[in-house]
């Protein structure tokens, strides 16, 4: 019977998201150990917000790697199994990462520390965007995409996240993006929303922010993996640390390949797909994905104990 955790990212962070696991020692402990790197009380800030400053880019990461992992040190704390495959979207790659000692927690926070600042000085705020297409087969997004391009030849625009059939996330220069949302509604998308999001994740805009961050990255010591980790750029398996590097710089410029990742893990006859991080963002995409695929979101100290012993 086998397992695969899968971590979510930017996106699933609210005020009080942490509230529900609070009885678990090593939660409270894992943000009090992220706190101590950064140098900045990392439970105050998802307990009592604002939403504004935990929503900011350089909070968002770090917040959302430290919830992820501590709530992966609490399944393990309570005797869990260990996953067979873990993915984590965007972000949530690191925390992959982390469980799959790849990276230790530390460092794992400098680098997504240091990634967000990277990614918000890159592209100024306004100058670029995000908007979600929901209702559009993935080539007629990607088909809207070049026909704004071609209108718009000094501007940037391309889908960023694949996340499940017939919802995909573009990417680009702000009025680049709002043309296309005009333009996919007008092709019969069911939604077409701008994202509110300064930073336009995944796409060409952050090769300069990728560029600075694998100098960081040189300077990090990385493990081979402990358990097989598919990785959003490509949908592949890294075993040597260079390969790894080279697809987290990656990674910031190319798409989500997300749709791919849980179309691969279901392929390996995965019967469990547990989503290890506050919400169940990643839980509703996979389940319009493969519905044969059994999805649990570890959304409160209850569930995550109810599925320790789920999948003894």
């Amino acid at each position: 019977m086998k397992a695969a955790f899968v971590f979510p990212g930017q996106g699933s962070q609210s005020v009080g998201m942490m509230n529900s696991y609070s009885e678990l020692p090593s939660v409270r402990g894992t943000f009090n150990e992220a706190s101590d790197i950064l140098q900045q009380d990392l439970w105050s800030l998802v307990s009592n917000g604002p939403e504004d400053s935990l929503n900011l880019t350089t909070n968002t990461q770090p917040v959302m790697l430290a919830a992820d992992v501590s709530i992966y040190r609490a399944w393990q704390q309570a005797g869990g199994i260990e996953p067979h495959y873990l993915a984590g979207h965007s972000l949530g790659e690191y925390a992959a990462l982390v469980a799959a000692e790849v990276l230790t927690f530390t460092d794992a926070l400098k680098l997504v520390r240091y990634r967000a600042k990277v990614m918000q000085e890159t592209v100024p705020e306004g100058t670029g965007g995000m908007a979600a297409i929901v209702g559009l087969d993935d080539d007629i997004v990607s088909s809207v995409c070049t026909e704004v391009i071609n209108a718009m030849p000094d501007t940037s625009l391309e889908p960023a996240n694949f996340n499940a059939p017939g919802q995909v996330v573009i990417a680009g220069h702000s009025q680049a993006v709002a043309r296309a949302v005009v333009l996919a509604k007008s092709k019969g998308a069911k939604l077409a929303v701008i994202l509110p999001m300064s930073i336009p994740s995944h796409c060409s805009l952050m090769q300069s922010a990728a560029e600075k961050f694998a100098l960081l990255l040189e300077e990090i010591a990385l493990q081979p993996p402990r358990i097989p980790i598919l990785h959003n750029a490509d949908v592949q398996q890294h075993s040597e640390t260079a390969s790894i590097r080279e697809i987290l710089v990656r990674q910031l410029y190319r798409p989500v390949r997300w749709t791919e990742t849980i179309q691969a893990i279901a392929a390996q006859n995965v019967k469990y797909v547990v989503e290890c991080g506050p919400g169940k963002v990643l839980s509703g995409l996979n389940r319009r994905i493969d519905k044969n695929l059994e999805n649990i979101a570890l959304t409160d100290s209850g569930s995550l104990l109810k599925t320790v012993e789920t999948l003894k």
